[in-house]
Formats: C-alpha cells, sequence, structure tokens
C-alpha cells in the first residue's frame, strides 16, 4: 500500500494503525502484538540531590546576610559570672614564678678521717653543738701500735743522734789536743833550732845534730799541717752525717705527729657552731676511712635553693633578684649567688641569698614561693593573665563594647607573659574592657549580651 505521497507504508506503521483501530472498536486482543507508551517521572534522584543543594546555598546565604545584619551568634551570659580586665599601659617586669627550698647557707659535713669501731656516741642527731665539740670516739688498735713503733723509732733515733754528737765531740777534742800538742812542740824545736843554728856558724855543734833538729822541725811543721787538714775534712764529714740523721729524726717526728693527729681523728670533733642535722652511727658499727657520718648545719644564716624549667636557663644569670610571697605578713628580696649548669629531668638549681635579714622562724626543707626577676621593667600594653588564653592561645578575645553591654569576638596578639600579665603587641588598646575569664562554656559565639 502506497502513502499519500507515493512511498509504501512499513509493516511498522501498518501494526500502529491496526492497533488504533482495534482501540477505537473497544475489542481487546489480549496485548498480543501491541506496544505500549512509557510516562516520565517529575522527581529524579538527580532533581532532587540539585534542589537539596540549592536549598543549602540559599540557606548558607541567608544565615550570613542575617549574621551579618545582627553581629553574628550571640549568646546571653551572666556578668557576674565573668573577670573582666581592662587593658593598661604600664611597666612590664617579666619573671616568672619558682619554689626555693630553705637550706643553711653553710652545711659541714663529717667525714670519718680514720676508720674504726665507734665506742662512744656524746650527742643526738639534732642536737645544737659547739666548734669542737666531741660528737663520738672510734678506736683502732692497729693504729694505736703503730704509733707506738713510730715513737720508738724516734727515741732510737734521738738516741743515735746524741752517741753521735757525743763521739763528734770526743773526736773534736782529741784532734784540738793533738794539734796543741804539736804546736807546743814545734815551738820548742824552733827555739832549739834557733841556738843550735847560732852554734853552728861558730862550728860550735856538730853538723849532724844541727840538720837533725832542723829535719824534726820540718816534719812536725808537715804534721801539724796534715792534722789541721784532717781535721777540717773529719768536721765537715760529721756535720754532714749530723744532718741526715736530724733529717731522719724530723721525719720520724713528722711520721709520729701525724699518727698522733690520726688518734685525735678517731674523736670526731664539730667543725663549726651549729646544728647536727644528720647521724648515722650505732656504737659497735665498723667504719672506714672517708665514710660520711653526718653534717652540721650553720642555724644562724640560711638560703633558698630553687629548680627552674630549663627553658629559663639561658636567662638566669648570678646577680637577679627576687621576692618572696609573703613570709609573716612581709616580702624579702634575695639575689642568686650560684647557677648551677647540670640539667637534671629537665630542670637546673640556683641558690638564692637574702639581702637583708633572714626572716624569723624560716626551718630547713621548709618551701617558700618566689617571682624570679629576668629583667628590667619596660614600659609595655597590659592585660591580665586568666582562663580565656587557654581557649584562644592569646589569638583572639571578647572585647566590651562601649555600651558595655555586650562583648564582640575580636583577633589579638599577645607577647611575652609573667604570673600577673600578658604583653599586647596587637589589637587591644589601652583602656579597652575584656573578658578574661574561661571561654570553655561560650561556644562559637561571635558575641555575648552581658545580662
Amino acid at each position: 500500500m502506497s502513502s499519500p505521497n507515493g512511498s509504501q507504508d512499513s509493516p511498522l506503521l501498518r501494526s500502529t494503525s491496526r492497533s488504533s483501530q482495534d482501540g477505537a472498536g473497544g475489542t481487546s486482543t489480549g496485548g498480543e502484538g501491541v506496544d505500549r507508551s512509557i510516562e516520565k517521572k517529575t522527581f529524579t534522584p538527580k532533581r532532587i540531590a540539585i534542589g537539596v543543594v540549592v536549598l543549602l546555598t540559599v540557606g548558607a546565604l541567608g544565615y550570613a546576610v542575617w549574621s551579618t545584619a545582627t553581629g553574628g551568634q550571640a549568646l546571653n551570659v551572666d556578668r557576674e559570672k565573668l573577670t573582666i580586665s581592662t587593658v593598661e599601659q604600664a611597666p612590664f617586669q617579666e619573671f616568672i614564678a619558682v619554689t626555693g627550698s630553705v637550706i643553711p647557707e653553710r652545711t659541714v659535713y663529717l667525714d670519718a678521717v680514720e676508720g674504726g669501731r665507734i665506742e662512744e656516741i656524746f650527742v643526738e642527731e639534732g642536737a645544737m653543738v659547739d666548734e669542737g665539740e666531741s660528737i663520738l670516739r672510734l678506736s683502732n688498735n692497729d693504729l694505736r701500735l703503730r704509733l707506738l713503733d713510730s715513737r720508738a723509732q724516734l727515741a732510737e733515733q734521738e738516741s743515735n743522734m746524741e752517741q753521735l754528737k757525743l763521739s763528734m765531740e770526743q773526736q773534736s777534742l782529741n784532734l784540738r789536743q793533738q794539734i796543741a800538742q804539736m804546736e807546743y812542740q814545734i815551738r820548742l824545736l824552733e827555739r832549739e833550732h834557733q841556738r843550735q843554728e847560732r852554734l853552728h856558724e861558730r862550728d860550735l855543734i856538730a853538723e849532724e845534730e844541727y840538720l837533725s833538729t832542723q829535719d824534726e822541725l820540718q816534719y812536725q811543721r808537715r804534721r801539724l799541717r796534715l792534722t789541721r787538714a784532717a781535721f777540717v775534712q773529719d768536721s765537715l764529714a760529721q756535720q754532714s752525717r749530723l744532718a741526715q740523721m736530724d733529717n731522719t729524726e724530723q721525719r720520724l717526728q713528722r711520721s709520729y705527729e701525724a699518727l698522733q693527729e690520726s688518734i685525735e681523728a678517731l674523736t670526731v670533733r664539730a667543725p663549726v657552731t651549729g646544728q647536727l642535722t644528720s647521724l648515722d652511727a650505732e656504737i659497735g658499727q665498723i667504719i672506714n676511712s672517708g665514710t660520711r657520718l653526718g653534717q652540721v648545719d650553720k642555724v644562724d644564716s640560711y638560703k633558698l635553693r630553687a629548680q627552674i624549667d630549663e627553658f629559663y636557663i639561658e636567662r638566669v644569670r648570678r646577680g637577679q633578684t627576687a621576692t618572696t610571697q609573703p613570709i609573716g605578713g612581709t616580702e624579702y628580696e634575695l639575689t642568686v649567688r650560684r647557677v648551677y649548669p647540670e640539667v637534671e629531668n629537665g630542670q637546673f638549681e640556683v641558690d638564692l641569698t637574702f639581702d637583708g635579714e633572714t626572716p624569723d622562724g624560716i626551718r630547713r626543707g621548709q618551701s617558700v614561693r618566689l617571682k624570679l626577676e629576668l629583667g628590667s621593667p619596660e614600659q609595655a600594653t597590659l592585660v591580665a593573665r586568666g582562663g580565656f588564653y587557654s581557649s584562644t592561645g592569646g589569638n583572639w578575645a571578647y572585647v566590651l563594647t562601649e555600651g558595655g553591654d555586650q562583648a564582640l569576638r575580636q583577633p589579638i596578639r599577645l607577647g611575652r607573659q609573667n604570673p600577673n600579665h600578658y604583653e599586647v603587641l596587637g589589637g587591644l588598646e589601652p583602656g579597652d574592657k575584656v573578658v578574661t575569664s574561661s571561654y570553655e562554656t561560650f561556644g562559637d559565639a561571635d558575641r555575648l549580651v552581658l545580662e
């Protein structure tokens, strides 16, 4: 069959036409060989997702516009529960809070100079002692035997010295007697030789007798010279020997005196006047040489020893000052006298001494709170310390408006700090009022409404 335009109908068009006719006549063939039309859905998943995004965007824009118009998210708070501080321009003193422990300004330790057995204890731990007072006594039999032996050696040496001196005197006396005898003989021979010489000139004496006297005179003169030389040499040798023996005696004397001092050291005495704060000794106990027995503290003056975080080790110097919290209602000034270079467990130690009088009633081991200054005061913009810092890190704060009925969130910048103040580097001016108490319950509020 040809279409009006002269083309033949396709089988698909013919089938569709028949289906239309069957439907017009109200008859049905049971759906066999008939095509059905599909209706399109209005709310597809894609359209629903697009709608949700659009609604959220519109809502966010609306909230932003509303926040801008109303000043952001607000939170009503009770003014009485807030801490409000005024920013001020004032001297800023950087210091750190530390705790010092009271210790005596001078402590002298008791060490056993010699070992031995403890025989007596004269005072108890904690007692007040005077310098030189006996604290305990040791016994050491070996040391006593060494002392007796040293004394015997010294006595023997002294005896030898006396014998040598006596021998030297006797020998010197004999030599002097011999010299005196020779001098006497020579004088006699000289007179005889002179007499014989006059006789010899007159040929009144035999030649042999004259020459014999002359030879005897020369012999005695040589003998005298040799005897005098021997006397000098012998004197020098005896003096040298005497000096050696004297040195030996002095050495033995020093050894004996040292042993005597060791015997004296068996009685342990207080080195200074003070308090015997510790004594580790019991009767019958064997003590070795060098063992620490205790210590004596001078209780008329004290100092403080403080531990400081190693973060400040480069900033703490000898001569810096510190102030105590009131002790008996009075603050006391101290000066750093010694900085220990060793760091243990992240801390180092310093010693501080009181500039004036030591506080009455303080005791060893007592803790004292201090403010240690780290530099000279400088003019700066300051805000009081508070719990707000833990929530903001010092990057922002709630600042009161001029009317004082609201506090707006405002960015700030803080610098150095001490236990009382933060240094303000930006965002705040002197006179501004800041909420410095904790912000933990404020959430993300942009402003606080004070009631």
